[in-house]
């Protein structure tokens, strides 16, 4: 789940079955970008790394044994706390929306006109009446009946209801439509009838930079499960680090998300429920020369005991595992701890000189080792601190961890990838 800043703009149309044959890339924008209409030109790189943490400890919430939820419809967002945006196209003649990306949730919805009730945004609503490929989903279609919390309006079209842990929600017409991605090659790809939520109560603590919600999650009607057959359940991203965010890299479909090629490892994506999150097994962390084995978290000991999520900035472990890796770190570096931000555990002087001990992750088949900006990044003139952080059971690995990696999915195979990259050049 969840935060991702996508940025898709539209030209002309191609269709699902040629990006089926070739792949296709759309650009992918940090929402702290200049490119970003969360941008502000104000924050200086601490600030955005702070914000970015306060933005990791309100997502997590929704990951936890007690609030996880059973369908997407239940995911626990907060819903402001994306680390990417999307700009897709909805309808015909296409009309441009920016909504946040979100890994860990799955419905596509968007604020459409007639509005009810309706948070404010920048950009103009989507109306529906305007589109000639528009459709309401009938309260007898599969795709109603499979989504949690819809219930049959006097017209007999499915009504969706959506909440979140902040207390946001969106409540709408469950809809089919024209959704249109751009790619990098200049040629955009059409996928018609997508299922997407047409929200007119909606409320909460959404940006008004925003109109709703992309989700990308493994459920049945997030974007990537919408999308299998037109890109082979493929997709990859590239994350650029904090220090690069006015940059862009990628984000890939269908064969142009393989990852293949030198340095690559690979580890099984496990099924569980909910089928929203991309769960994953860790085995162990070394720190140096100390290996240490994982014992669980609250998603359990075995199989898929951690949830990758490109939206969560810290990786995120169990206490008591946590303490053994921070132990295994402090030990190995010589230099002034310091105090750092809220929610930061283990902080160093920034102006000391030391040396950050190799970390390697240990996915089941694939050893991950990873470099010093995956493991330490400058939170103010003063600090320096680890990206790695305890909360309550909960295992997560965020996305400084991912940084300058080409991370690919395979939803088909059921395997995620990693290969050491130089995301600017990807």
């Amino acid at each position: 789940m969840a935060a991702i800043v996508l940025a898709i703009l539209a030209l002309s149309t191609l269709c699902s079955i040629e990006a089926q044959k070739g792949g296709f890339s759309v650009e992918l924008i940090h929402r702290d970008s200049s490119k970003s209409p969360f941008y502000n030109p104000l924050e200086t790189t601490s600030d955005r790394v702070t914000n970015a943490l306060r933005r990791s400890f309100n997502r997590v919430h929704r990951f936890k044994t007690n609030s996880v939820p059973t369908t997407a419809a239940e995911s626990d967002l907060t819903a402001d706390s994306g680390e990417y945006l999307m700009k897709i196209s909805l309808g015909t003649p296409r009309f441009d929306i920016v909504a946040i990306a979100d890994t860990g949730s799955d419905l596509i919805w968007t604020q459409c006109k007639p509005c009810s009730q309706c948070f404010k945004q920048d950009a103009p609503f989507f109306d529906p009446s305007k589109s000639s490929t528009y459709r309401k989903i009938s309260c007898s279609a599969s795709q109603c009946i499979d989504l949690e919390r819809t219930s049959c309006s006097t017209d007999h079209s499915c009504q969706y209801a959506v909440s979140y842990g902040d207390s946001s929600f969106s409540d709408g017409d469950l809809a089919a439509d024209t959704l249109t991605l751009a790619s990098t090659t200049g040629r955009p790809v059409a996928f018609p009838k997508t299922v997407i939520g047409c929200g007119t109560f909606n409320g909460g603590t959404f940006d008004e930079k925003t109109s709703g919600i992309i989700g990308l999650g493994g459920g049945q009607v997030s974007l990537i499960s919408q999308l299998r057959t037109s890109v082979a359940g493929k997709f990859s991203y590239c994350l650029l680090p904090i220090s690069q965010a006015g940059n862009s890299s990628k984000i890939n479909f269908g064969s142009n998300a393989i990852v293949s090629g030198p340095g690559v490892v690979s580890t099984p994506l496990v099924k569980k429920s909910p089928d929203t999150f991309y769960f994953l097994t860790l085995e162990a962390i070394t720190v140096g020369t100390k290996r240490i084995k994982f014992t669980g978290s609250s998603l359990g000991s075995e199989e898929g005991n951690i949830i990758i999520d490109s939206g969560t900035t810290l990786t995120l472990l169990p206490s008591d595992f946590y303490s053994e890796v921070e132990s295994a770190m402090t030990s190995q570096i010589s230099a002034k701890r310091i105090e750092g931000p809220e929610g930061v555990s283990l902080c160093y002087n920034a102006k000391d000189e030391f040396k950050i001990p190799d970390v390697t992750v240990h996915f089941t088949n694939a050893d991950v080792k990873l470099k010093p900006l995956n493991t330490f990044i400058r939170v103010s003139d003063t600090a320096i601190c680890f990206t790695f952080n305890s909360l309550d059971g909960v295992a997560i690995y965020g996305n400084l961890s991912q940084m300058d990696f080409l991370i690919g999915y395979d939803t088909q195979e059921q395997t995620v990838s990693f290969q050491p990259t130089d995301c600017s050049k990807n």
